[in-house]
């Protein structure tokens, strides 16, 4: 028998290529967060308004999403690993440039083609995919461990850069990312040669929801069209507080570190977050995983509106990173439970997609309601009423899935019991 039994599903090879792909994505979505944290001083540098010096991490996200279904069609075909090699060199080269731009647009565009589409694309969605096919029994977990390294960089990220930005310019800081992503991903790319095992891939598993052809009762492609507007809703919202909360801070005069801090400490609380859903997930199922994450983000941003002090922000961003850090992942749950297996990896990479274009569109948004209203307080009501729009779809899907499992069986089989 030549199978390699080290290389089988939740073996502990699989545990240990969990670990290597969390520090890949640690690495790898730096530009997500290093961009927030240099929005004042890119702003005054340049000398354009709010809304302009939000484009970047606006186009990061539309490159990071599109580059997402790319690189996991790449990863589908060759193996992870190619991805992440050209990852490596797309974030090492749009560090570099931008840190050499001489105005918002090469910056810009940096952030767009090379950090977001080349690069960061590459260590996030074709990742949580490979990690869901090495494991079976504890498929959850595992996939809220892989996007919890998202949000590990989101803690580290930006006070590191926010001392260097302050010690060394924000220019140094870029190039001197560039050179640490081009050094450090190729060696942990190397660990990632091995392809995921065919079990797992066929579509062996263990949920208490059955995959179907018509999931929540609807044509595959209308419930796909939901899932992905949904992505856009809760994300649009999502961003508000994860873009702006260094430049709120300092509109507040509490400076811009003070802002960096709490956006660490609303990432580091994510992680927390991604952790116990991941467990949640394993018990309810993803999409009312979904609707708690939905729920406790609409009532941690009400709170952005009345408190505004700094004891009461820090605070805040504590409760927002712990309530909304399990949404993205459930939608990779969600369409492993409801979809057919063979085509899991690109309806999980299209759904990934929808939620980042979320983060840049609301990203940019926020920005143009600031310069639009001079506050933040109606960049808050408006992620609200978005995140309402998530709600509603959440509630409508969850209603049609029940209606579906009161329906007979077929003569093929059962529906499957629901998640309780």
């Amino acid at each position: 028998m030549t199978t390699n039994l080290r290389h089988e599903a939740d073996s502990r090879y699989a545990w240990l290529r969990l670990a290597v792909t969390m520090a890949l994505m640690t690495v790898g979505s730096a530009g997500m967060y290093v961009v927030a944290v240099v929005l004042p001083a890119v702003q005054a540098e340049f000398g354009v308004a709010r809304a302009d010096a939000s484009l970047p991490y606006t186009l990061l996200m539309v490159g990071f999403g599109i580059g997402g279904m790319l690189m996991g069609r790449l990863a589908d075909r060759f193996g992870v690993m190619v991805p992440v090699l050209i990852g490596a060199g797309g974030l090492g080269l749009g560090f570099v440039a931008a840190g050499a731009s001489g105005g918002i647009g090469g910056f810009a565009l940096a952030h767009g083609v090379l950090i977001g589409l080349l690069g960061s694309s590459a260590t996030f969605a074709p990742l949580v995919a490979d990690t869901s096919l090495w494991f079976v029994r504890r498929r959850g977990i595992a996939v809220a461990l892989c996007a919890s390294g998202n949000y590990v960089a989101g803690a580290i990220w930006p006070p590191v850069v926010q001392h260097f930005v302050e010690t060394s310019g924000w220019r140094a800081t870029y190039i001197g990312l560039g050179l640490f992503c081009a050094l450090t991903m190729p060696l942990l790319a190397l660990l990632l040669r091995p392809r995921p095992p065919a079990a797992v891939a066929g579509g062996a598993r263990h949920s208490t929801v059955v995959a179907s052809t018509r999931p929540f009762g609807l044509p595959m492609n209308q419930a796909q069209a939901l899932l992905c507007v949904a992505g856009v809703a809760c994300c649009v919202a999502m961003s508000m507080p994860q873009v702006h909360i260094v430049a709120y801070c300092g509109d507040l005069g509490y400076g811009a570190a003070r802002g960096a801090e709490m956006m660490s400490l609303m990432l580091a609380c994510g992680i927390v977050s991604r952790l116990v859903s991941g467990a949640i997930c394993d018990r309810i199922g993803g999409l009312h995983t979904l609707l708690l994450g939905s729920v406790l983000q609409t009532v941690a941003l009400l709170l952005f509106l009345p408190f505004d002090s700094l004891a009461s922000l820090y605070v805040i961003s504590a409760l927002f990173g712990l309530f909304q850090g399990g949404i993205v992942p459930s939608y990779a749950i969600i369409v492993r439970e409801h979809f057919p297996p063979a085509e899991a990896g690109t309806r999980v990479g299209a759904v990934l997609m929808c939620t980042l274009f979320g983060m840049a569109l609301g990203g940019w948004m926020s920005g143009w309601v600031f310069d639009l209203t001079g506050s933040y307080r109606a960049a808050f009501v408006n992620g609200v009423a978005w995140n309402l729009v998530n709600l509603a779809i959440v509630v409508a899907l969850i209603s049609l899935y029940r209606r579906r499992l009161r329906l007979p069986a077929p003569p093929a089989g059962g529906a499957g019991r629901p998640a309780a």
